[in-house]
Protein backbone atom coordinates (compact mmCIF):
# COMPACT_ATOMS: atom_id res chain seq x y z
CA UNK A 1 0.00 0.00 0.00
CA UNK A 2 1.60 3.31 -1.07
CA UNK A 3 2.32 5.65 1.88
CA UNK A 4 2.49 9.19 2.65
CA UNK A 5 4.88 8.91 5.74
CA UNK A 6 8.17 9.70 5.38
CA UNK A 7 10.30 6.75 5.14
CA UNK A 8 14.13 6.96 6.14
CA UNK A 9 17.15 5.23 5.04
CA UNK A 10 21.08 5.47 4.72
CA UNK A 11 22.78 4.82 1.42
CA UNK A 12 25.78 5.82 -0.29
CA UNK A 13 26.21 8.30 -3.27
CA UNK A 14 27.44 6.39 -6.41
CA UNK A 15 28.97 7.76 -9.54
CA UNK A 16 26.36 6.67 -12.47
CA UNK A 17 27.82 4.49 -15.38
CA UNK A 18 25.61 6.57 -17.81
CA UNK A 19 25.79 10.02 -19.77
CA UNK A 20 22.64 11.55 -18.79
CA UNK A 21 23.94 12.33 -14.98
CA UNK A 22 26.69 12.33 -12.76
CA UNK A 23 25.70 10.67 -9.62
CA UNK A 24 23.10 9.07 -7.61
CA UNK A 25 22.12 7.27 -4.23
CA UNK A 26 20.30 3.79 -4.07
CA UNK A 27 16.85 3.08 -2.72
CA UNK A 28 16.46 0.05 -0.85
CA UNK A 29 13.66 -1.95 -2.66
CA UNK A 30 11.45 -2.36 0.73
CA UNK A 31 11.26 1.20 0.56
CA UNK A 32 10.64 1.76 -2.90
CA UNK A 33 7.69 -0.83 -2.96
CA UNK A 34 5.79 1.76 -0.46
CA UNK A 35 6.63 5.01 -2.14
CA UNK A 36 5.49 3.90 -5.98
CA UNK A 37 1.57 4.46 -6.63
CA UNK A 38 0.59 2.98 -9.83
CA UNK A 39 2.67 4.23 -12.85
CA UNK A 40 3.82 7.21 -10.47
CA UNK A 41 7.61 7.11 -8.39
CA UNK A 42 7.43 10.95 -7.74
CA UNK A 43 9.03 11.46 -4.35
CA UNK A 44 9.84 14.26 -2.14
CA UNK A 45 13.30 13.49 -0.77
CA UNK A 46 15.55 15.06 1.94
CA UNK A 47 19.26 14.57 2.00
CA UNK A 48 21.29 14.78 5.30
CA UNK A 49 18.06 16.95 6.73
CA UNK A 50 18.49 19.32 3.90
CA UNK A 51 15.36 21.41 2.38
CA UNK A 52 12.79 19.17 0.77
CA UNK A 53 13.18 18.18 -3.39
CA UNK A 54 10.69 16.90 -5.61
CA UNK A 55 12.49 14.07 -8.12
CA UNK A 56 11.96 10.65 -9.23
CA UNK A 57 12.42 6.79 -7.89
CA UNK A 58 14.72 5.75 -11.45
CA UNK A 59 14.48 2.33 -12.19
CA UNK A 60 18.18 0.88 -12.58
CA UNK A 61 17.48 -1.81 -15.09
CA UNK A 62 17.47 -4.67 -12.69
CA UNK A 63 14.59 -4.09 -10.66
CA UNK A 64 16.06 -1.60 -7.91
CA UNK A 65 15.91 1.88 -7.86
CA UNK A 66 18.29 5.58 -7.68
CA UNK A 67 17.51 8.66 -7.33
CA UNK A 68 20.13 11.04 -8.96
CA UNK A 69 21.61 13.73 -7.45
CA UNK A 70 22.90 17.05 -9.90
CA UNK A 71 25.83 19.24 -9.27
CA UNK A 72 23.94 21.63 -7.73
CA UNK A 73 22.43 19.76 -4.52
CA UNK A 74 26.01 17.74 -4.51
CA UNK A 75 27.75 21.54 -3.70
CA UNK A 76 24.89 23.15 -1.75
CA UNK A 77 25.05 19.78 0.62
CA UNK A 78 28.77 19.45 0.13
CA UNK A 79 28.52 15.74 -1.08
CA UNK A 80 31.05 14.02 -2.90
CA UNK A 81 30.86 10.31 -4.91
CA UNK A 82 31.26 7.80 -1.89
CA UNK A 83 29.94 9.40 0.82
CA UNK A 84 26.92 8.62 3.27
CA UNK A 85 23.70 10.21 2.61
CA UNK A 86 20.77 10.03 5.42
CA UNK A 87 17.64 10.20 2.92
CA UNK A 88 13.93 10.85 3.86
CA UNK A 89 11.39 10.29 1.34
CA UNK A 90 7.57 10.69 0.82
CA UNK A 91 5.18 10.14 -1.72
CA UNK A 92 4.92 13.55 -4.13
CA UNK A 93 1.06 13.80 -4.87
CA UNK A 94 1.17 17.59 -6.12
CA UNK A 95 -0.45 17.67 -9.53
CA UNK A 96 2.68 18.56 -11.61
CA UNK A 97 5.39 16.85 -9.27
CA UNK A 98 7.47 20.29 -9.65
CA UNK A 99 5.79 23.52 -8.54
CA UNK A 100 3.78 25.70 -11.04
CA UNK A 101 5.80 29.17 -11.34
CA UNK A 102 2.77 31.31 -10.27
CA UNK A 103 3.92 33.56 -13.73
CA UNK A 104 3.01 30.53 -15.92
CA UNK A 105 -0.23 29.91 -13.80
CA UNK A 106 -1.48 33.74 -14.14
CA UNK A 107 -0.50 33.20 -18.44
CA UNK A 108 -2.75 29.93 -18.44
CA UNK A 109 -5.46 31.27 -16.51
CA UNK A 110 -5.64 34.43 -19.22
CA UNK A 111 -4.62 32.22 -22.39
CA UNK A 112 -7.31 28.72 -23.36
CA UNK A 113 -5.37 27.81 -25.93
CA UNK A 114 -1.81 28.27 -24.14
CA UNK A 115 -3.60 25.77 -21.34
CA UNK A 116 -4.90 23.79 -23.56
CA UNK A 117 -1.64 22.65 -25.50
CA UNK A 118 0.55 22.58 -21.91
CA UNK A 119 -2.47 20.45 -20.06
CA UNK A 120 -2.23 17.50 -24.12
CA UNK A 121 1.85 17.08 -23.18
CA UNK A 122 2.75 13.78 -21.14
CA UNK A 123 3.44 14.99 -17.49
CA UNK A 124 6.90 14.56 -18.13
CA UNK A 125 7.42 17.16 -21.16
CA UNK A 126 5.05 19.43 -18.32
CA UNK A 127 7.81 19.04 -15.71
CA UNK A 128 10.46 19.76 -18.48
CA UNK A 129 8.82 22.76 -19.67
CA UNK A 130 8.03 24.10 -15.19
CA UNK A 131 11.50 23.37 -14.82
CA UNK A 132 12.52 25.40 -17.83
CA UNK A 133 10.51 28.15 -16.80
CA UNK A 134 10.80 27.87 -12.54
CA UNK A 135 14.47 27.71 -12.38
CA UNK A 136 15.35 31.68 -12.59
CA UNK A 137 14.96 33.42 -9.92
CA UNK A 138 13.97 36.76 -11.15
CA UNK A 139 9.97 36.92 -11.61
CA UNK A 140 10.13 39.33 -14.35
CA UNK A 141 12.55 36.94 -16.62
CA UNK A 142 10.16 33.60 -15.42
CA UNK A 143 7.02 35.78 -16.75
CA UNK A 144 9.13 36.00 -19.90
CA UNK A 145 10.01 32.27 -20.02
CA UNK A 146 6.39 31.41 -19.28
CA UNK A 147 5.19 33.56 -22.42
CA UNK A 148 7.97 32.36 -24.82
CA UNK A 149 7.34 28.78 -24.07
CA UNK A 150 3.16 29.21 -24.23
CA UNK A 151 3.95 30.83 -27.72
CA UNK A 152 6.32 28.18 -28.74
CA UNK A 153 3.76 25.96 -27.86
CA UNK A 154 1.08 27.41 -30.11
CA UNK A 155 3.70 28.02 -33.06
CA UNK A 156 4.35 24.44 -33.07
CA UNK A 157 0.63 22.84 -32.37
CA UNK A 158 1.63 21.66 -28.60
CA UNK A 159 4.62 19.99 -29.68
CA UNK A 160 7.71 20.65 -28.07
CA UNK A 161 10.91 21.31 -30.47
CA UNK A 162 13.56 21.99 -27.85
CA UNK A 163 16.68 22.99 -29.58
CA UNK A 164 14.69 26.03 -31.16
CA UNK A 165 13.22 26.70 -27.89
CA UNK A 166 16.35 26.94 -26.40
CA UNK A 167 17.19 29.32 -28.92
CA UNK A 168 13.98 31.71 -28.44
CA UNK A 169 15.12 31.80 -24.60
CA UNK A 170 19.05 32.56 -25.51
CA UNK A 171 17.76 35.32 -28.00
CA UNK A 172 15.49 36.39 -24.97
CA UNK A 173 18.25 37.03 -22.65
CA UNK A 174 16.06 35.07 -19.80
Amino acid sequence: MPTHKKLHFDSILEQSRNKLWGCHFGVPNSIARQLIDGKSRRVICTMNDSAEHQCALLPRGNGSFLITVNKQLRDALGLNIGMAVRVSLRRDDSKYGLPMPEELDELLCQDAEGKRLFHTLTAGKQRTLLYIIGSVKNSEKRAVRAIAVVNHLKANKGKINYKQLNVMLKDQRC
